[in-house]
């Protein structure tokens, strides 16, 4: 349970409008209010009264937080809306870039960052504006920031851990992975065609053409294989623990699916956390939220549990066939930590793997956890998992997305598995 920080309430509060106001900093934080959660809240707290703070607090939030990740945000909205005097000054602190590599955002701070940001949209009218006149030394009015040693902003971003990002981040970034894209090479076919600079000669064609001038030979007739696009199957964890970096993820995927002239043939999703579900024509829509928004109604399971096993149990039996035909390239995105081996259901998480891996003409597993210095392949799932993937990369940013690329056209690139296969 988040902790209770007991603050002074602004003298004669306004109830009705104080509370719409800090409900509207909450959905600018990224909780999903409407106006009917903001009546209920402000009829529980008539009822409950706001004379004892720990009863105001719980009251609100009751009323506003239903997942465990929203508490943190509600907490420091909470503290710098109910009301820390020198909240703006605070926020205005938040608000600083870090120079990366210094200081680095935790997700306490982050949360903390996403409050400032949402409360910043209602902070100027408690922000003391310069009159004419006012002979104050324009220094005290300046915030002035040496960036000398900074990064550009766009750079900072794609380097930047998805789980970090506040809301004006994650947005840019957003518009930032709509323009990725994930080449690919064709393959080579065992089908032939004709072609004029072949260098193996088509015997048939030749006589054929040998028996149309009375026997006699005059070309020799040249054919080269045919070049066909693989397929993309992607596999992707929407667990609890996978939440932020799936819905980035997913913003890649479709833009990857609607970019014409990609080279890939066809693009399959499934997503799976307690369970598995097909999303691959909703990410043929145009518009990307309109596409997440039917991809989210249709998986149930969004922020659940995770039967990694369970899920590549049913995909082998009941789409690998559909969809993995003629070397399809596979990405597997998720971190490994499966709840439920399924041991005792008669299939493991190990040989459904393997099973993938054997249908697969490429395995790429993108784990965020990866992103950690000190990673190494202590959990059953990822022990049972790392043997029998091509290449294990990170998926935590921007740029690890850029990576993917050279992941899937070079057969040799294995990322950290070779690493992390000395450690198990």
């Amino acid at each position: 349970m988040a902790e209770y920080i007991p603050l002074e309430l602004p003298d004669n509060p306004r109830l009705v409008e104080n509370i719409t106001h800090f409900a509207r900093a909450l959905r600018r934080a990224g909780l999903p209010i409407g106006p009917g959660r903001v009546m209920e809240a402000i009829r529980a707290v008539e009822a409950a009264g706001f004379t004892s703070k720990p009863d105001f607090y719980w009251t609100l939030h009751a009323c506003f937080v239903n997942r465990p990740e929203q508490r943190v945000v509600f907490g420091q909205i909470f503290r710098l809306y109910w009301r820390d005097p020198r909240y703006m000054e605070h926020m205005m602190a938040m608000m600083l870039p870090a120079i990366r590599g210094v200081q680095e955002e935790r997700p306490a701070k982050a949360a903390e960052k996403r409050a400032a940001e949402a409360l910043l949209g209602d902070a100027d009218r408690d922000v003391p504006q310069q009159k004419e006149g006012d002979d104050r030394d324009d220094e005290e009015l300046k915030l002035e920031i040496d960036a000398s040693f900074t990064i550009s902003a766009e750079e900072r971003l794609k380097t930047l851990d998805f789980e970090l990002m506040s809301n004006a981040e994650v947005a840019e970034a957003k518009r930032m992975i709509a323009k990725l894209k994930l080449p690919v090479d064709p393959l080579k076919s065992r089908r032939t065609m004709a072609t004029n600079v072949g260098r193996k000669i088509d015997w048939r064609r030749t006589m054929a053409a040998a028996m149309r001038r009375g026997g006699e030979v005059e070309k020799l007739a040249l054919k080269a294989p045919r070049e066909r696009w693989p397929n993309l199957v992607v596999l992707c964890d929407i667990s609890g623990s996978m939440s932020q970096y799936s819905r980035m993820v997913l913003h890649f995927l479709h833009a990857v699916a609607n970019e014409k002239g990609a080279g890939w043939a066809k693009v399959h999703a499934f997503t799976f956390g307690t369970r598995l579900t097909n999303i691959t024509r909703h990410l043929r829509q145009r518009d990307v939220d309109a596409a997440l928004a039917a991809a989210g109604a249709e998986a149930q399971d969004w922020q659940g549990g995770t039967r990694i096993g369970a899920s590549l149990h049913r995909f082998n039996r009941d789409w690998s066939r559909r969809v993995m035909g003629q070397g399809a390239v596979v990405l597997l995105i998720t971190d490994g930590l499966d709840r439920d081996p399924g041991k005792e259901k008669g299939y493991d998480l190990g040989r459904e793997i393997e099973r993938l891996h054997l249908s697969a003409r490429r395995l790429v597993w993108i784990n965020p956890l990866l992103r950690w210095d000190g990673f190494a392949p202590k959990a059953a799932g990822i022990r049972a998992m790392l043997p029998h993937v091509d290449s294990f990369r990170a998926g935590h940013s921007i740029q690890s997305l850029e990576e993917l690329g050279r992941a899937i056209s070079r057969a040799d690139d294995m990322g950290e598995k070779m690493r992390l296969m000395a450690l198990l």
